[in-house]
C-alpha cells in the first residue's frame, strides 16, 4: 500500500490517501474534494474545479493522470 496526500495531487491540504494503485488514490482524492467542498471548505475548491475541467482538455488530463500514475509508483511502499 502507498500513500500520497491531497497536496501531492494538487489540493491544498495534507491529508493521507492510502492505496494499492494510483487510481485508488486519485479516486479517494476525487472523494475527498467533493465532501471537502460540500462541507463549505472554500480552500479545495479551486482544486475541485481543476479536477472536473482536467477532463475538457483529454490531451492535458491524461498528462497529469500518467504523471500521478508515475508519481505513485516512485513512492516506497508502507
Amino acid at each position: 500500500m502507498k500513500t500520497m496526500t491531497c497536496q501531492q495531487l494538487g489540493g491544498p491540504c495534507d491529508l493521507a490517501h492510502h492505496g494499492m494503485t494510483a487510481d485508488e488514490v486519485i479516486k479517494a482524492q476525487d472523494r475527498h474534494l467533493k465532501e471537502m467542498v460540500a462541507q463549505g471548505d472554500t480552500t479545495h475548491e479551486s482544486a475541485l474545479k481543476e479536477m472536473k475541467g482536467r477532463w475538457k482538455n483529454p490531451i492535458k488530463g491524461m498528462g497529469w493522470y500518467r504523471k500521478t500514475k508515475r508519481d505513485f509508483a516512485a513512492f516506497p511502499e508502507g
